[in-house]
């Protein structure tokens, strides 16, 4: 089925703010409550919110075989189960009825009232139902620098690590959307001379810039996905924000892996833009050497173009862009980590989340977290107002932005926010 949607010469009756991340070539997918306080599934182009539930009521995916109340959720999970066939379909069909020169929505005022609503009319919800969250150590040079800090920087890298995507299953309840607030979370730490854990609010809380594909219902359980199958069955990308608590999770990882340090919140941007959107800017990836055993060999280029950045906004003062990295440096693409998350037939549900684990590029200026920008508060980073910081302080705000472009279109994914509160009192 052809992607008329990627069509880079096509242009929308609505209006399009030079350089917006959601030019009518990128239609994502999002969940948002109207003015009228209804929950409903819709799209975006420029700064407008659509409601795909009043366009299908309406009759605008005629011929498209839809349940009635497909849009009419609170989650996109029965969508994305509806496979690839229909989410083409659909994309397609919302670029054909917003085109410059499509008539129909375009000068039917009284359906244009109930269909399109401007962003601040509107309220972001969580896309989709997160049933299940795993967490990847994908980026050759985060775990690189990460090793390099804590053990022996000659053999930064664990006997595994070149052969498998390393992974942990992460707490899927604390997933929250762009905008809401983030605690700082409470544990233990490591002893002091007096062998007695330490205990309160994390002093070390720390960002990851990350991005996160969601999957369809892919397999049953037993069964695995081979990696020429594998981008059949993930949806679209988010950014991600897996907020880490340093100093809890130095002391609990051991031997088990991450727990308080990671759980308590983990951020994502608000639309789901679609790999169809993507598949312009579809790149290889590094080398891999030695050569991945033969489930992990992808024999296409299977990573992507994305420009992202993480930013730090104190309260009250000006954005400070910290970090500038690339989907591209992951060393393990998104095919690879399917593939492995089901080779021992784990099976994969609509609406699971799957964030690939800090990434960082080869320059300093590209280290996606600030326990590698700051190598672990040797060398603080100094604001604009000349404020200095080694970890994330309260009341900062980061931000985290991704965007596609070449010489035809520009697309991208949103911010992703969260703004850091002063822990709660325990009682």
């Amino acid at each position: 089925m052809p992607l008329t949607a990627n069509d880079p010469t096509r242009k929308s009756w609505l209006n399009v703010p030079e350089n917006s991340d959601f030019p009518i070539q990128n239609i994502p997918f999002g969940v948002f409550l109207t003015r009228d306080d209804v929950i409903t599934i819709g799209t975006r182009i420029g700064d407008y919110a659509i409601d795909l539930g009043a366009m299908h009521q309406l009759g605008y995916f005629k011929g498209i075989d839809l349940t009635d109340d497909i849009f009419l959720q609170d989650s996109l999970n029965d969508f994305i189960a509806d496979g690839k066939k229909t989410w083409r379909l659909v994309r397609n069909r919302i670029s054909d009825i917003f085109l410059k020169t499509s008539p129909g929505l375009r000068d039917d005022m009284e359906h244009r009232k109930k269909v399109l609503f401007t962003m601040e009319e509107v309220e972001m919800q969580l896309p989709v139902d997160v049933g299940d969250y795993t967490d990847f150590y994908a980026s050759k040079e985060h775990a690189t620098n990460v090793g390099s800090l804590f053990r022996d920087p000659e053999n930064a890298l664990l006997p595994n690590w070149l052969h498998i995507p390393i992974g942990y299953h992460g707490r899927s309840s604390s997933i929250i959307p762009s905008g809401t607030p983030v605690r700082r979370p409470i544990g233990q730490t490591r002893p002091g001379e007096d062998g007695v854990p330490g205990f309160g609010a994390s002093k070390l809380l720390d960002f990851e810039l990350e991005m996160a594909f969601i999957t369809t219902a892919a397999n049953a359980l037993g069964k695995h996905i081979p990696i020429e199958e594998a981008e059949e069955n993930i949806f679209g990308l988010v950014l991600f924000n897996d907020w880490s608590a340093r100093d809890i999770q130095a002391w609990e990882y051991q031997p088990l892996g991450p727990f308080l340090g990671k759980s308590f919140a983990s951020t994502i941007s608000p639309w789901i833009v679609t790999l169809d959107a993507l598949a312009p800017f579809r790149t290889k990836g590094p080398e891999q050497n030695p050569k991945p055993i033969a489930y992990l060999e992808q024999n296409e280029a299977m990573n992507y173009d994305i420009h992202l950045q993480a930013i730090i906004q104190p309260e009250g003062g000006n954005e400070n862009v910290v970090s500038k990295s690339n989907f591209k440096y992951m060393y393990w693409s998104m095919a690879q980590q399917l593939a492995h998350h089901t080779v021992n037939g784990c099976n994969v549900r609509s609406g699971d989340m799957m964030g690939s684990g800090t990434i960082s590029g080869p320059t300093k200026d590209s280290y996606g977290s600030m326990l590698e920008l700051s190598w672990n508060g040797k060398n603080p980073i100094t604001l604009d107002d000349g404020t200095e910081r080694k970890f994330i302080n309260d009341n900062d705000t980061v931000i985290m932005r991704g965007y596609c472009e070449n010489d035809e279109v520009r697309l991208g994914f949103g911010d992703c926010t969260g703004k850091v509160l002063p822990a709660r009192k325990l009682d």
